[in-house]
C-alpha cells in the first residue's frame, strides 16, 4: 500500500503524538516515515546511555554548524536523533515548559491559539505525573514523568547554595513561579527513559491503519497544482513514493524541515533558484529565524566521592551499578544527567527569569573522553531568550548533502552581556558555604578569569550549544513567517510543520516538553480539517 490518508515525515518529540492521535479513531491511515533505525539499541533505554549515543552516527545525525564568526571560527557540535523516537531518543530527559509568557508571547505576534492558557491542556494531556492530575499537570498522559529516581547529594550541595544567593527552593520548576531552584522532572520512569517512540509510536504501530517505515530518507515533498501530494523517499537503495490524500506533515525537526521545503522548491527564490531548483513557493522564512540556547559551563575537582565520575571510574561501583539496574532498575544508570537546575534573573533589564541553570554531578572535558578521572561536578548556564539569529540553507539539491548550519551565537550585544553575567554568577554560587566546602579546585573557566572581556573569551573559546535549535519555520501571518497558526505551509495546500521549528521564539528552557505540546496540539488541528 502506497496511498494513505496522511504522510508524516519524522518519528521524533512531534511526530510520535501525530501518529498516535491520527490513528487512534481507526478512520485514517497514516504512513510514518524515519529516517533512522528502529530503537532497539539498549543504551537508547538506560537514562544514563545518553553517553553513549552522543556520539553515535547509527542515531544521531551529528550535525554541526559552520564556522562560527563570534566564536573564533569553532564548528559547533548539535547531536540530533536519528532512530525512532527523534531527539527525545537521546537527550537529556529534563522536561520543563519554559513560562507562561513564552507562549502568551507567541499569542501577541498573532498566532491566536497559542497562548499559555491555549496549550496548558496539551501539555497535560501528554503527562503523567505521580499522584495523578492537578491544576498544573496532568496524571493519565502518555509520557511517564519524575521527578529522577537516583538521589545524590551533591545536588542537595547546589540546592542549599542557591538558598543561600536568594533563590528559593520549589518543588516543582513548573509551577507558575517565575523564578527558584529545584530538582529537574525528567521522561523517565521504572529505571528506563520515556521517549515518544515509547510513548507514543510503539502502541501506534500495533493498529491495522498505521505503517511505520525506517531507514525511509525522503528527499522532496511532492507538489501539483499548488498542493502537496505525497513525497519521495530513499530506502535500501530504491526510490520510493507514498501518496498523501489529505495531507504530508512534516516533522524533521529545526533542521530537517527547511532542508525538505528547500528542496521541495518552497523557500527564498534566490537561494532555490542559485541551486537549480524550481520555485514552488518562494517563501523567504524557510530556514531563518534560526535560534538556539548558548551554555557555559563552571567546572570543579571535588573530594566528595558522590559523583557520576566516581560510578564511572572506580571498579566496584561499576559493577554494583550494572547489576543493580540488571536486577531492580535501580541505581546511577537510571540517573539523568542534569539532577537540578535554577531560573534566575541575572541581567538588570529583566523582569522575568533570563538564565537557566543546569547542575551535573559529574564532570569531563569532552563527553567522548569520558568523565574526568577524579571526583567533579558541572554547573551550565544558558541564556533563556537569545536575541542572536542565524539560519539553515541547503548547499546543494542533492538530499543526501547537508544543509549550512550558522548559527550566529553571541552575535547579539544582550547576549554577550548576559553570558558574562552567567559566568559570574556561577563563580559565587560556588564561593557559597554549600558548595566551597567541598571544592578543591575550579578547572573551568579558571581563577585567571576575572574580568568581563575574560569572561566573554572563555564563553567564546569552551562554550557550547545547549541543543535547543528552534524557529526555521516560524508561525506568523507576516511575509517572513513559513506556517500559520494552524501550522499550515502559507501558499501550499495539504502541507503542515509541526516540530521545533515552528516556533516563533526560542521557549525558556529545554525543548523537549514544547515540541510534544506542539505534536499533541498539531493533531487536533489536523484532524479539525479531515472531518
Amino acid at each position: 500500500m502506497d496511498e494513505f490518508d496522511f504522510v508524516v515525515v519524522g518519528a521524533g518529540s512531534a511526530g510520535g503524538p501525530i501518529v498516535d492521535r491520527l490513528t487512534a479513531s481507526g478512520r485514517h491511515s497514516v504512513l510514518l516515515l524515519e529516517a533512522g533505525p528502529d530503537d532497539t539499541n539498549r543504551w537508547l533505554s538506560i537514562p544514563l546511555g545518553f553517553a553513549k549515543t552522543f556520539l553515535d552516527a547509527s542515531v544521531n545525525w551529528k550535525f554541526a554548524t559552520e564556522p562560527e564568526a563570534e566564536l573564533g571560527g569553532r564548528r559547533i557540535y548539535w547531536p540530533r536523533g536519528k532512530v525512532i523516537g527523534g531527539s527525545s531518543a537521546i537527550n537529556g530527559m529534563v522536561y520543563v515548559r519554559g513560562l507562561p509568557s513564552d507562549y502568551d508571547g507567541w499569542r501577541q505576534m498573532g498566532n491566536e491559539g497559542w497562548s499559555f492558557d491555549d496549550c496548558l491542556p496539551y501539555f497535560k494531556r501528554l503527562e503523567s505525573y505521580p499522584g495523578g492530575e492537578t491544576e498544573n499537570h496532568g496524571g493519565a498522559g502518555p509520557v511517564r514523568i519524575t521527578q529522577g529516581e537516583y538521589a545524590n547529594e551533591m545536588s542537595e550541595a547546589f540546592l542549599a547554595a542557591c538558598a543561600e544567593v536568594g533563590l528559593p527552593t520549589l518543588a516543582d520548576l513548573d509551577d507558575g513561579r517565575s523564578e527558584g531552584a529545584g530538582h529537574y522532572h525528567a521522561t523517565l520512569s521504572d529505571g528506563r527513559r520515556t521517549s515518544t517512540g515509547r510513548a507514543y509510536i510503539a502502541p501506534a504501530r500495533s493498529r491495522a491503519n498505521c505503517r511505520v517505515e525506517t531507514g525511509a530518507m525522503v528527499e522532496r515533498i511532492e507538489i501539483a497544482g499548488g498542493r502537496a501530494t505525497g513525497v519521495t523517499y530513499r530506502q535500501g537503495g530504491r526510490t520510493l513514493s507514498a501518496t498523501a490524500r489529505r495531507e504530508v506533515v512534516l516533522c524533521a525537526g529545526a533542521v530537517g524541515s527547511p532542508q525538505l521545503l528547500q528542496l521541495s522548491g518552497i523557500g527564498p527564490g534566490g537561494l532555490l533558484a542559485n541551486h537549480g531548483i524550481a520555485v514552488v513557493r518562494d517563501l523567504p522564512g524557510v530556514g531563518e529565524n534560526l535560534q538556539d540556547h548558548w551554555g557555559v559551563r563552571s567546572t570543579f575537582r571535588t573530594w566528595w566521592r558522590l559523583t557520576l565520575n566516581d560510578d564511572i571510574n572506580l571498579m566496584h561501583r561499576r559493577l554494583s551499578a550494572a547489576v543493580e539496574y540488571a536486577l531492580l532498575r535501580t541505581g546511577p544508570l537510571t540517573a539523568s544527567p542534569a539532577f537540578a537546575g535554577a531560573f534566575l534573573r541575572l541581567m538588570p533589564e529583566s523582569e522575568e527569569p533570563d538564565t537557566q541553570l543546569h547542575f551535573f554531578p559529574w564532570s569531563t572535558d569532552r563527553i567522548d573522553h569520558g568523565p574526568h578521572p577524579f571526583s567533579g561536578f558541572t554547573i551550565l548556564a544558558n541564556q533563556s531568550r537569545p536575541e542572536s539569529r542565524g539560519h539553515i540553507r541547503i548547499a546543494s539539491p542533492d538530499p543526501a548533502v547537508r544543509p549550512t548550519i550558522v548559527a550566529n551565537y553571541l552575535s547579539a550585544e544582550r547576549d554577550r552581556r548576559a553570558t558574562i553575567a552567567a559566568g559570574k554568577f556561577m563563580r559565587l554560587l560556588a564561593r557559597t558555604s554549600a558548595l566551597s566546602r567541598i571544592v578543591l579546585e575550579e578547572l573551568l573557566p579558571g581563577v585567571e578569569v576575572w574580568n568581563d572581556d575574560e569572561f566573554l573569551a572563555y564563553a567564546r573559546k569552551e562554550g557550547q550549544s545547549a541543543y535547543h535549535p528552534v524557529g526555521t519555520c516560524r508561525m506568523g501571518r507576516d511575509a517572513g513567517a513559513v506556517v500559520d497558526p494552524q501550522l499550515r505551509v502559507h501558499g501550499v495546500a495539504g502541507l503542515r510543520v509541526a516540530d521545533a521549528s515552528i516556533m516563533p521564539t526560542l521557549v525558556s528552557g529545554n525543548t523537549n516538553a514544547a515540541c510534544m505540546m506542539i505534536g499533541e496540539k498539531a493533531a487536533d488541528l489536523i484532524l479539525a480539517d479531515a472531518r
